[in-house]
């Protein structure tokens, strides 16, 4: 299946990656420099405009001037917050460990806000979380302060009481995180990152295109990249299956963001002018 690239989903990657260079992500992203980089990425003005619009409604982008009077868009702190706790995610190195204990989110919410019952369970999905029980949700323990980021961003800690602890039993660690996640579907989109970049790797070590070639192919090993921390809680070994594809895809990922990210740099700097 090909890979799905959305013009919103690819802003929030190039600020990410690139957007926060210039005075800690103060100097807004000049209009027509994110219409030049989307471009690169197949994606027309007319759609940069109507994403860029969606995110400042969300209050992720503010409308600002560059320093000499051009329109552009710099990151609220909502939206930095967002970037840092993701780069935890999206760059860790550190391998897990099962004495690390986990993060459980047990949340109540009243009949009457029964769509804010629909959000928790959703958040808490995107962030990783498993489900223990009805109401009961369970994460990786390093997961907590990101969590508690999202649910008071969001205005839903009031239904939320957050523990730490470990797994006593009865059923072994490994045989219950098989309940909690739906391991198989997360090693899918391990296998579907490794199939579409894992190449670009190859290719990239056999002959090192040019800065815009680099640029393009990081910035979209990083949208795909990006969500899989997520949908991935990013567990200990000794829980998993013993073909597990997370490791190599983490693997080709940091590959790929350290053969091309500085070089994808000098392209954005060259077109931010």
């Amino acid at each position: 299946m090909a890979e799905q690239h959305t013009p919103r989903s690819l802003i929030v990657s190039l600020y990410g990656a690139y957007g926060r260079d210039l005075a800690r992500g103060e100097e807004p992203m000049p209009v027509a420099a994110l219409i030049r980089l989307l471009a690169v990425l197949g994606v027309d003005a007319p759609s940069v405009r109507s994403s860029v619009s969606r995110l400042k409604r969300r209050g992720l982008l503010l409308p600002r001037r560059t320093a000499d009077g051009a329109a552009g868009y710099a990151l609220s702190e909502d939206a930095r917050q967002l970037l840092e706790d993701g780069d935890r995610r999206i760059y860790a190195r550190a391998e897990p460990k099962l004495s690390d204990g986990w993060v459980l989110a047990v949340f109540s919410v009243p009949e009457a806000e029964r769509h804010k019952r629909h959000l928790l369970r959703s958040r808490l999905a995107r962030l990783g979380f498993g489900t223990a029980a009805p109401g009961v949700w369970i994460a990786p323990a390093r997961l907590y302060e990101e969590t508690r980021h999202t649910l008071e961003r969001l205005g839903l800690s009031a239904y939320v009481d957050l523990f730490r602890g470990e797994h006593l039993g009865y059923a072994p660690s490994a045989e219950a995180v098989s309940r909690w996640w739906d391991l198989p579907s997360i090693a899918k989109l391990h296998e579907e990152f490794l199939a579409a970049h894992e190449p670009v790797l190859r290719a990239w070590s056999a002959s090192p295109g040019t800065a815009e070639e680099a640029y393009r192919a990081y910035l979209f090993a990083l949208d795909s990249w990006r969500r899989l921390p997520y949908a991935d809680p990013v567990l200990p070994s000794e829980l998993l299956p013993a073909d597990w594809p997370g490791a190599r895809s983490a693997e080709v990922f940091t590959a790929l963001h350290e053969r091309l990210r500085d070089e994808g740099a000098r392209f954005v700097a060259a077109s931010r002018g």
